[in-house]
């Protein structure tokens, strides 16, 4: 491609988005066809296919690639409002959405000038290609700063095999990126990140996925083959990209799903309590109260989330503020914080409808959303981010004022 060519695509693509849907439009014409299908996702446990293939008519899986490769450059701010609109809908497909989000934000913030991360922001955007992710392995449960598989190189190839006991959407996707230490003899906090196309690896199912909820993200278990090009492994050294790209993405996007559960919910908790004050001359229900805290609670996870999407946007790209003791606990926080709130709000809600919430075939229903939610505090455990942070909060200085 030429220069000219490459300045009338970049032209074109700025055109689509001026003239065509807004974003928010386009993830709101793909959580009604999500909304639709979350009840047979959720019971079959299957991918949400038609969710996505709305997902990829709206060109919504390649929002983030930047104008020049094809995509719309969209913000944090675009991406996280997205999850926000599909969590409202069905879960599984925010949750996946964010995953994959959070994939692609690495590719872009840290594969610039290397053609085959380029290759891959193209493809993304041209061909919709849903990235999957494979962090964890083995018997580290959520540990993914500690990695038992290594990456052997052989001259320009590189080989891999890991047991990775959860690929979410493995089967359903088009690519996927993984951690390995990075090389045989390297310490096992030593890791690459790998971008990888379908043809660069194989996948053979070791675990099903039989859960309470998040039952659309197909999380199952695979022993993960890898045998392709040396250039699908990322030069930077992958601590570098957890901190600055991995944890602010995935707690940002993670948060902002789950915050659509939460506001789903309280969007049937409300109509519940309006329906009963319309067939009591206007006497509110007793479990009222609830609703009440439903929506502080929703409020005060809103907020949270907005504050640290206000902070990495400052942040951005800023490597010595996004490598700040107070950043770093923040937005690592910010996922105990979310989910915890996610929660309280999701029972606040249930307990406002009460027996009509916890139904499962009524139109107050909320079993669906209070079994998903519930994965927030286990997915990559609270407890071990509570542990592993109590050294680097207790270094953190406590503000002297309200707006420090």
């Amino acid at each position: 491609m030429n220069v000219r060519e490459a300045v009338l695509t970049v032209d074109e693509t700025q055109a689509s988005l001026l003239e065509g849907p807004s974003l928010i439009e386009r993830a709101a014409r793909t959580a009604t066809v999500a909304a639709a299908d979350a009840d047979g996702v959720d019971r079959d446990a299957r991918f949400p296919h038609k969710a996505f293939d709305i997902a990829r008519e709206q060109k919504l899986l390649g929002v983030m690639i930047p104008v020049e490769f094809g995509g719309f450059g969209a913000s944090i701010y675009d991406v996280t409002d997205i999850c926000y609109t599909l969590g409202r809908a069905c879960a599984s497909t925010a949750m996946i959405y964010a995953m994959h989000t959070t994939k692609v934000a690495c590719v872009i913030r840290h594969g610039h000038g290397i053609p085959w991360m380029e290759t891959m922001m193209r493809r993304v955007a041209r061909d919709q290609w849903l990235l999957a992710s494979s962090t964890t392995e083995g018997q580290n449960g959520g540990n993914i700063r500690a990695s038992a598989a290594a990456v052997d190189h052989a001259g320009d190839t590189v080989s891999l095999v890991r047991d990775a006991t959860v690929i979410s959407y493995g089967a359903q996707a088009d690519g996927l990126v993984t951690i390995a230490r990075r090389a045989t003899e390297a310490a096992a906090s030593d890791q690459v990140l790998l971008a990888l196309a379908k043809d660069d690896y194989s996948l053979k199912q070791t675990q099903g996925w039989e859960t309470l909820g998040m039952r659309g993200t197909c999380s199952t278990g695979f022993e993960l083959k890898v045998d392709c090009s040396a250039d699908r492994v990322f030069p930077e050294a992958y601590d570098k990209i957890h901190a600055q790209t991995m944890t602010p993405f995935a707690h940002l996007c993670w948060s902002s799903a789950w915050a659509g559960i939460a506001a789903a919910s309280v969007t049937r908790a409300q109509a519940f309590v309006r329906k009963a004050a319309r067939g009591s001359s206007g006497q509110m229900p007793p479990a009222a109260t609830h609703f009440t805290a439903a929506k502080m609670s929703l409020a005060k996870l809103r907020a949270l989330i907005s504050a640290n999407l206000d902070a990495f946007a400052r942040a951005e790209h800023d490597e010595r503020a996004l490598g700040s003791l107070d950043f770093q606990s923040s937005i690592t926080l910010l996922k105990v914080q979310a989910s915890e709130l996610a929660v309280e709000t999701v029972m606040h809600a249930m307990r406002t409808a009460g027996l009509s919430g916890y139904r499962n075939d009524g139109e107050f229903t909320m079993g669906r959303h209070l079994r998903d939610v519930l994965s927030s505090p286990i997915m990559i455990n609270n407890d071990r981010i509570l542990a592993n942070a109590a050294t680097s909060t207790l270094m953190s200085g406590i503000p002297t004022s309200l707006r420090d």
